[in-house]
């Protein structure tokens, strides 16, 4: 039993509390806590085309660094899209404030805080056309889209509303980052079930603690949100706080 309990300590030590420790210290060198939310900047970063001048169709999904220390541990993730031929991009994301599902609250590719976001997703063409469809009726169909219906920790969040839409399209064939907090709530209510890619299975107990193990997702142990793991598909490792490192 003690040899079990020094076990677990180890690995908590090692896969969560150092991970975390060392990045909130790297964060504390480098990102400007002192930005509030009337002074961080919500412009565009210029990196998505303009719609008029990209005819295809395109969709893509971002995820961008929280605000203050909350970004020691957390991104905010948004989808996007546009139709062929359409002359402007929506904007989907799930907020704490208003109405939660914001339609165009912010621009496309927009900063998060003043934190530039990565591409998590992205598809063009006639891949994207397909999607588009189950993407609206994937955002339609969230079951956590009224005020008062968002939840910072553990879920339903941000991260929540973008993981059950992907878990609704399985063909984008992607997951969050392990530090989109709020990932692994179960917004279907089950403790057990399908991955969300279909790659797989997950256990969740109400996003608190949760294992999943899928092509797609790897190999990611959830503990009160924090997530670590192994990246099988695309080598890697998955860390608190730093997210996924590998090719």
């Amino acid at each position: 039993m003690l040899t079990a309990l020094r076990l677990t300590l180890i690995l908590f030590v090692l896969l969560f509390a150092l991970p975390l420790g060392a990045h909130a210290l790297v964060q504390w060198q480098t990102a400007d806590w002192s930005r509030s939310w009337g002074t961080a900047d919500w412009s565009s970063t210029g990196t998505l085309p303009a719609a008029d001048a990209h005819p295809e169709a395109m969709v893509r999904i971002y995820a961008a660094r929280v605000g203050r220390w909350r970004g020691i541990f957390a991104v905010h993730s948004w989808i996007v899209f546009k139709g062929p031929g359409a002359g402007a991009y929506e904007r989907y994301d799930k907020v704490g404030w208003g109405r939660p599902i914001r339609h165009n609250g912010y621009a496309p590719d927009g900063r998060w805080y003043g934190n530039d976001p990565e591409i998590v997703f992205e598809a063009s063409g006639e891949d994207a056309e397909r999607l588009i469809p189950k993407l609206r009726a994937a955002i339609a169909s969230y079951p956590y889209g009224d005020a008062g219906d968002y939840n910072v920790w553990p879920g339903p969040n941000s991260n929540s509303f973008v993981a059950h839409v992907i878990g609704q399209v399985p063909e984008l064939a992607v997951t969050l980052p392990p530090t989109a907090i709020g990932k692994d709530y179960p917004v279907d209510g089950g403790w057990f079930g399908l991955a969300p890619s279909r790659t797989g299975v997950r256990v969740s107990l109400d996003g608190y603690l949760g294992l999943t193990v899928a092509w797609v997702e790897g190999i990611e142990f959830n503990l009160l949100g924090a997530v670590a793991g192994l990246d099988l598909r695309r080598p890697g490792i998955k860390l608190p706080g730093f997210g996924r490192i590998g090719i």
